[in-house]
């Protein structure tokens, strides 16, 4: 079952990530973390790792409305996107699917805000 949405980019690394913190800045997200998991592997585990940015992208607007539906939502947010040297080269970004991470809920009424998140992040994605 795929549970992310995708996308290839071919481009440098952190310009990558850059473009990606704009595009989700654009469709109405900021960026609540940035985990450099490269970093705290080399750090912590003294063990090499590619790149790879965990963006934990917030829309307060959609989020406020959720948590209003759903108070135990939190659990789930930020939503994730996630950017990573891919083997071919390239840069994969790869954001969570929010329909499917809000179909574990079984809440009907998060339906819309799932589809309008869902919607973003493909605009997001497409504009990288």
């Amino acid at each position: 079952m795929e549970y992310t949405l995708q996308q290839q980019v071919d481009g440098e690394f952190d310009d990558v990530v850059d473009r990606t913190v704009e595009a989700l800045g654009d469709e109405g997200f900021g960026v609540l973390c940035d985990i450099d998991v490269q970093a705290t592997f080399a750090e912590k585990l003294d063990e090499e790792f590619r790149q790879y940015r965990i963006l934990g992208a917030c829309n307060p607007g959609l989020a406020f409305e959720g948590l209003g539906e759903e108070i135990e939502l939190g659990a789930l947010l930020p939503c994730n996107v996630v950017v990573y040297e891919d083997e071919d080269g390239t840069v994969a970004v790869r954001a969570v699917d929010p329909e499917r991470l809000l179909d574990v809920t079984g809440n009907d009424d998060l339906e819309a805000i799932g589809a309008e998140v869902h919607d973003r992040f493909e605009r997001v994605l497409d504009s990288l």
